[in-house]
């Protein structure tokens, strides 16, 4: 029995190919949270994150300076032109900077044309599959455990749209996302929940409503404040997008 044992730690223990590739030469130290960046060798991943982002195109630096201008902003484009994740960056900006004490985030709660019926949960369980793009957006700018800490002391905020009429949004940043699923009547009661020190962008496609055609009121609501003063009205077009190329050329002719 002994000898028998002998024999099996004798033998040379057989190895992943697929793993042994994943170390280089010499180096024992690689871990898979762990990427190489230069002399920071050893940053995690979830610690670095550029605390400003740079636009793609000019309508988007427009979409930018518009933010840091103004109280009130209205992001217009097509799918994949940055809307969202520039509005929730600007927002996470505003809030590491001091200039706010709070982040507000509403979406409505409509389907993409699919009824997926009552959902489990308290108000937040029940909006999270529908706020799950502004999770990611923030999930990236702040990190898994900020972005946790921040949901549970208040300091962001998810409010149904069902549930604003009656607030004052003072010293805020508030993202009011795929507002064309949203009806003229829940717009115009959304922007004027605008208070002190804070800052409103609503974003939105007009051409991609899950609503009825004549329910959506984004247009028209961008169309009656385009032209007041200290409101801007940004529009982003396909050369927007910075998705898969694909995605523009299928937005010409779909």
């Amino acid at each position: 029995m002994g000898k028998r044992l002998t024999r099996r730690r004798s033998r040379p223990q057989q190895t992943d190919t697929n793993v042994h590739e994943l170390f280089d030469e010499g180096n024992s130290t690689w871990h898979p949270l762990v990427e190489k960046s230069g002399p920071q060798e050893q940053a995690q991943r979830d610690q670095s994150f550029r605390r400003h982002i740079r636009p793609k195109s000019a309508n988007q630096a427009a979409l930018m300076d518009a933010i840091d201008n103004h109280n009130l902003i209205l992001a217009l484009g097509p799918a994949g032109t940055g809307k969202t994740y520039i509005a929730v960056s600007k927002a996470v900006e505003s809030l590491e900077n001091g200039d706010i004490g709070r982040i507000v985030l509403a979406r409505p709660a409509v389907e993409a044309g699919e009824n997926i019926g009552f959902l489990p949960g308290d108000v937040e369980a029940k909006m999270a599959p529908y706020l799950r793009p502004l999770y990611d957006a923030l999930n990236d700018r702040l990190g898994a455990k900020r972005l946790r800490t921040f949901l549970s002391d208040g300091t962001i905020e998810i409010a149904p749209i069902g549930y604003m009429r009656g607030r004052t949004l003072n010293n805020a940043f508030v993202v009011i996302d795929e507002a064309q699923n949203c009806t003229y009547g829940q717009l115009k009661m959304l922007v004027t929940r605008l208070g002190w020190n804070s800052t409103m962008i609503l974003t939105g496609d007009p051409d991609q409503t899950d609503l009825l055609p004549e329910l959506s009121g984004l247009s028209e609501m961008s169309d009656r404040l385009e032209h007041v003063e200290d409101i801007a009205c940004v529009r982003l077009k396909d050369q927007d997008i910075v998705r898969h190329p694909l995605v523009a050329s299928m937005l010409t002719v779909l």
